[in-house]
C-alpha cells in the first residue's frame, strides 16, 4: 500500500508572493513564504506528533528496544490511539514498510549522517527511517514527509534531535530510491551484496534463498521474484475450520474466495474483530500455505492398525494453535482424536483457546517436551505433524523484523532440536502411519538435510509423494506442478511452497512413512 493521507497535514501555503522586511541592523530581507513548513520560522512549524506516525513510531520502538513484534504491538497501538481506518492503514504500511526496508534505508542514511549508525540514538534512528519511508516508497508529497517526522521527532525526542533529523532527511530528499540504490550498488560485482541492498534483505539470508531455489529444483534467476514478494505487503488469510466455521460473513465484509485450498478467503485488511465468525474462534487467520500442510497430512493414505477404529493423531509442536484447530477440525469430521503438544504453559493455554471452537471430546492439550513423547508412547499416532521451530524465513512478508532480528548461527543451533523431534515422531508414529515433517523457512539446512538424515538413519521409512499430496489437497490440482526432479530421491519427494509462485508462506513439507 502507498497512501497519500500525509498530504493531509503539512501542506499549507503561506500566501503568495514575499513581503519586504528590514532586520535589526536595518537590512531589507525577503521572507518568502512559498516555502515549505519544514523551512518556516520555529514558531509555525509542526509541533504535535501526527498519531498515525506516532503509532509507526511506537511500533518501531517496541520491535528496537524491546525485541516485540510488530504484528502484536501494532493492533494494540492504533486501538490506544483510536486511528480510524484510513489512518490505521497509513499507520501499518508506514511501520510494516520501514521494517521491511530497514536495510537499504540504513545504507542510504548512513551517507547522510555524520557518524557512524550504531553511534546514532536509537530511537532517532527509527525516527529517520520513518521519514526516509515517506520521501522514498510512498505517495506523500516531500513536504508533507519532512515537517511531519520533524514533528513527530521534536513531540516525542526533543527539539534538539529534531533539527537533526530535518538536516538528514533533507540529504535524503535530495534523490529518488532508484537513484539511491544505483549510487549504493555502483561498482559492485557481488550479486548476493547488490540483492541485499536493492531488497533489503540480510547477505546470508539472500544467500540461503538462492542455494534454497536451487535445492528445490528451480532457477536461481528467480530470486529477485522472491525477494520482492517478501518485500510485499501480505493478504490476509482466513479458513473456516470445517464443519464449524462459515465464511458468508467475511464475503459479505469483502473478502474473496482462496485460490489455493478449500474454505479459505483473502483480503487485503481490515479490523477482523468485527467479524462474530473470527471473534468466535470457527474462522480463524491462517496463511493457505499452513491450511495446505495440514489438510495434506489429514486426508493422505495410511495403513496403521486403529485402535478401537478410531485414527490417533499428534500435532508436536502446536503452539500457537493455528495448525492444531484445523487438525482437530478435520480430526472431529473423519472420527479422530487429536493430541496438541506444547512445551510452554502460555502457548499451551492459546493452544487450547484456538481449539475452543471444537467439541472438546476431539482435542486434548499436552504440556511437555515433544522430544519425549516417542519414548513415552512409542507407535501410538496414526498421523504426526512436526511443524518445527525453525528461522521462519518463508514468513518474511508477515514478520517485518524478522528478517534483521535472525542470525546465521539461528540455524545451527536449531538443528538439533528438528532433529531430535522428529526422530522422537519416528518412535511415536505407528507402522503404516505417517509424519508430516513441517517447516516455515525453506533453508536446505532445516528442510532436506533434516529429512535426509532421518531417512538415512532407519530402514523402516519411506517418503511418500508430498507434491502429489498438496495437490490433492489444493482448489487447483497442480500446487507441485514446474517442481522438477532431482537426483537425491528426498528432493524428488518433497514439497516447497514459495511466496512468489503459490502466494503463501514458503513452507516446506516432507510426508514418511514408518514401513
Amino acid at each position: 500500500m502507498t497512501s497519500d493521507n500525509g498530504g493531509r497535514s503539512g501542506h499549507h501555503s503561506n500566501g503568495q508572493g514575499g513581503t519586504k522586511r528590514r532586520d535589526s541592523a536595518g537590512r531589507e530581507r525577503n521572507r518568502s513564504t512559498t516555502r515549505n513548513r519544514t523551512e518556516t520560522a520555529p514558531g509555525q512549524r509542526t509541533r504535535a506528533a501526527d498519531p498515525a506516525r506516532l503509532v509507526a513510531f511506537e511500533v518501531l520502538r517496541a520491535v528496537s528496544a524491546d525485541d516485540a513484534y510488530a504484528n502484536l504491538v501494532l493492533p494494540t497501538r492504533i486501538r490506544k490511539h483510536h486511528l480510524d481506518r484510513r489512518d490505521a492503514g497509513f499507520a501499518t504500511e508506514l511501520a510494516y514498510g520501514a521494517l521491511r526496508a530497514q536495510g537499504t534505508y540504513d545504507a542510504i542514511l548512513a551517507t547522510c549522517v555524520d557518524r557512524p549508525l550504531s553511534e546514532v540514538d536509537p530511537a532517532i534512528l527509527d525516527a529517520l527511517r520513518i521519514g526516509v519511508h515517506q520521501l522514498l516508497a510512498m505517495r506523500v508529497p516531500s513536504h508533507a514527509a519532512l515537517d511531519q517526522t520533524v514533528g513527530l521527532a521534536r513531540a516525542v525526542i526533543g527539539a534538539g534531535p529534531s533539527g537533526m533529523v530535518n538536516a538528514v532527511l533533507r540529504k535524503v530528499a535530495a534523490k529518488d530510491l532508484d537513484t539511491w540504490t544505483a549510487e549504493l550498488t555502483a561498482g559492485l560485482s557481488d550479486d548476493v551484496k547488490i540483492a541485499s541492498i536493492q531488497h533489503s534483505h540480510p547477505e546470508w539470508i539472500v544467500r540461503a534463498m538462492r542455494q534454497a531455489l536451487v535445492a528445490h529444483g528451480r532457477d536461481v534467476s528467480e530470486i529477485t521474484a522472491l525477494l520482492e514478494a517478501d518485500n510485499a505487503a501480505p493478504v490476509v488469510n482466513l479458513v473456516a475450520l470445517p464443519g464449524f466455521g462459515d465464511l458468508s460473513e467475511a464475503f459479505d465484509a469483502g473478502f474473496t474466495p482462496g485460490e489455493l485450498v478449500v474454505d479459505s478467503a483473502l483480503s487485503s485488511g481490515g479490523d477482523l474483530s468485527r467479524l462474530e465468525s473470527v471473534r468466535d474462534g470457527a474462522v480463524r487467520v491462517q496463511d493457505a500455505g499452513s491450511q495446505l500442510v495440514a489438510r495434506a497430512l489429514a486426508a493422505v493414505p495410511i495403513t496403521s492398525e486403529l485402535a478401537d477404529g478410531e485414527e490417533r493423531w499428534l500435532d508436536m509442536c502446536a503452539g500457537p494453535g493455528g495448525k492444531a484447530a484445523l487438525l482437530a477440525a478435520l480430526a472431529a469430521e473423519k472420527g479422530a482424536w487429536l493430541l496438541a503438544n506444547e512445551p510452554s504453559v502460555h502457548r499451551a493455554k492459546l493452544v487450547s483457546q484456538a481449539l475452543g471452537a471444537v467439541p472438546e471430546d476431539a482435542w486434548t492439550v499436552r504440556t511437555g517436551d515433544g522430544r519425549d513423547i516417542g519414548r513415552e508412547h512409542p507407535e501410538a499416532f496414526d498421523r504426526i505433524l512436526v511443524d518445527a521451530p525453525c528461522t521462519g524465513l518463508g514468513a518474511l512478508r508477515r514478520r517485518p523484523e524478522s528478517r534483521w532480528r535472525r542470525q546465521l548461527s539461528d540455524v545451527s543451533e536449531l538443528g538439533p532440536l528438528q532433529r531430535e523431534l522428529l526422530a522422537s515422531a519416528l518412535d511415536a508414529v505407528k507402522p503404516g502411519g505417517v509424519v508430516a515433517y513441517v517447516t516455515c523457512s525453506p533453508h536446505v539446512a532445516e528442510t532436506l538435510a533434516v529429512v535426509e538424515d532421518a531417512v538415512r538413519k532407519r530402514d523402516d521409512l519411506e517418503l511418500i509423494d508430498a507434491g502429489a499430496a498438496l495437490d490433492a489437497a489444493s482448489l487447483s490440482g497442480d500446487v507441485a506442478a514446474g517442481n522438477p526432479s532431482a537426483a537425491v530421491p528426498a528432493h524428488r519427494m518433497t514439497a516447497q511452497l514459495w511466496p512468489h509462485i503459490h502466494q503463501s508462506d514458503a513452507m516446506f513439507i516432507a510426508l514418511i512413512r514408518k514401513n
